[in-house]
């Protein structure tokens, strides 16, 4: 191998490595990232203020991912019903693509009686089997964040390999209201969650922050913890769930929208030649990683533009 085709694929590594600090999480991320979350029931005035507060977080912190509010319904109080949850789903069956995303996020209380999980909603609850088969269309690649007491019910029969669920519980006998909602809302507006500084939160890094203050808190009050998170599902690493800083799409402006879409497509893009190094001769692997990556730059390029032109 010459000196010369040595010394460009260390720029190429040089430049894919610099390009992963935008898109460690990209490879399941996609062009538009739909929100959906509901807070049910509290039972009680101090539960209620709290759900709201967090479905709340969870709206500024939706709008971050895309620019654009539309992405991003809250069902809560008297609108938090079972029937709207299931038209929700049924209108992002009809609009979501496989390359967007959903982030279904269960806020409130849950119990299991043995055989069956139950979301305490206004009227009738809702039952794992009831999302399992409202999901089952959906082509958007999807996560389930239930943070509802109980929860770890639901876990298996909502979990599918092309699907990521977490549970604030590990079981349905952990059936105390749970803290795990309060530090995931949380997760994704916070720089600590951001374990490797690139301003993308995965839904890993949110996953270990949620987990890790849970235990501290029970830890704090001097109280064994009651709640045990888990994960379930591949790409927990790549999925992302918040965006900080430059990286947020906080903009409501149609063109720049087009353009960070068309970054989050070359930049899966870049993710799968990637992912098929090994399976790929020497050179074709370089010939096609530069390819995808004078793309991203030029397109990047772009994006600073329009961003200095629009600038005051």
């Amino acid at each position: 191998m010459s000196r010369g085709k040595n010394v460009s694929r260390m720029k190429l590594l040089t430049l894919a490595s610099s390009a992963s600090a935008m898109l460690l999480a990209v490879g399941c991320a996609s062009a538009t990232t739909y929100s959906l979350i509901v807070s049910g029931l509290g039972g009680e005035a101090a539960y209620e203020q709290r759900f709201r507060e967090q479905a709340q977080q969870l709206r500024t912190s939706a709008h971050r991912m895309n620019g654009d509010e539309s992405t991003c319904v809250v069902l809560s109080g008297t609108e938090a019903t079972k029937d709207a949850l299931r038209q929700e789903l049924r209108a992002l069956t009809k609009k979501a693509t496989g390359e967007d995303q959903l982030i279904l996020t269960l806020i409130g209380h849950g119990s299991f009686d043995g055989t069956q999980y139950r979301f305490n909603l206004p009227g009738p609850d809702l039952t794992d089997t009831d999302l399992a088969q409202w999901l089952e269309p959906v082509k958007a690649q999807v996560l389930i964040v239930n943070a509802t007491s109980a929860s770890g019910a639901a876990l298996e029969r909502w979990k599918k390999s092309d699907r990521i669920v977490i549970s604030a519980t590990k079981s349905g006998g952990e059936r105390t209201a749970t803290r795990f909602g309060q530090f995931w809302a949380e997760a994704l507006s916070e720089a600590a969650a951001d374990t490797n500084k690139d301003d993308v939160i995965t839904v890993a890094e949110a996953f270990d922050y949620s987990s890790r203050k849970v235990a501290d808190s029970f830890k704090s009050d001097a109280l064994l913890a009651t709640e045990h998170a888990r994960l379930e599902g591949a790409g927990a690493q790549r999925f992302q769930v918040a965006r900080l800083g430059a990286a947020a799409r906080v903009s409501t402006d149609p063109q720049l929208n087009d353009l960070y879409a068309q970054r989050v497509r070359i930049e899966r893009e870049l993710d799968a030649v990637k992912q098929r190094k090994a399976s790929l001769a020497v050179d074709a692997y370089y010939d096609e990683l530069e390819g995808v990556l004078i793309r991203l730059a030029t397109l990047q390029r772009d994006i600073d533009t329009h961003q200095a032109v629009q600038s005051p």
